[in-house]
């Protein structure tokens, strides 16, 4: 696998989405660890310190790192495959907190513009919204 800029920056985003709710789970601990490996960024200082969890990615930091990675004209690769990332990540724990509800929300509001059909990912991140709303409607 490339370790490219982009490569790296998607993993990074993954980190602060595994933070998006304030910690880290077991399993997205795990997802991240074989994430890094698989992309051959294990070893990448930067990266590493974020693996190694010594401190907290804030929220606003995983949302800029999402806009950058995404650009102002997103291509429908990149997209894709950063929803399949965050997806995997977020499902690791069978668990979708409120926050990661709203980060893969703020994810199809940045989605490229669709060919006219809903695909088999429109689906899941509008049933994932619909649980979103649901939580908030019922916390509020």
């Amino acid at each position: 696998m490339s370790n490219s800029p982009k490569t790296k920056q998607l993993l990074k985003i993954l980190i602060g989405a595994a933070w998006i709710d304030g910690i880290i789970q077991p399993e997205e601990r795990l997802y991240l660890k074989r994430r890094a490996e698989e992309l051959e960024l294990s070893e990448d200082p930067d990266l590493k310190f974020l693996l190694a969890e010594l401190k907290p990615v804030p929220a606003s930091d995983c949302y800029q790192w999402l806009r950058d990675y995404l650009g102002g004209h997103p291509q429908p690769a990149d997209y894709q495959d950063l929803v399949e990332a965050i997806s995997g990540l977020l499902y690791s724990d069978n668990d979708i907190q409120i926050q990661e509800a709203k980060l893969l929300t703020t994810l199809q509001t940045l989605e490229p513009t669709a060919e006219g059909h809903k695909t088999s990912l429109d689906k899941v991140l509008g049933y994932i919204q619909k649980i979103y709303r649901k939580a908030v409607s019922q916390a509020g």
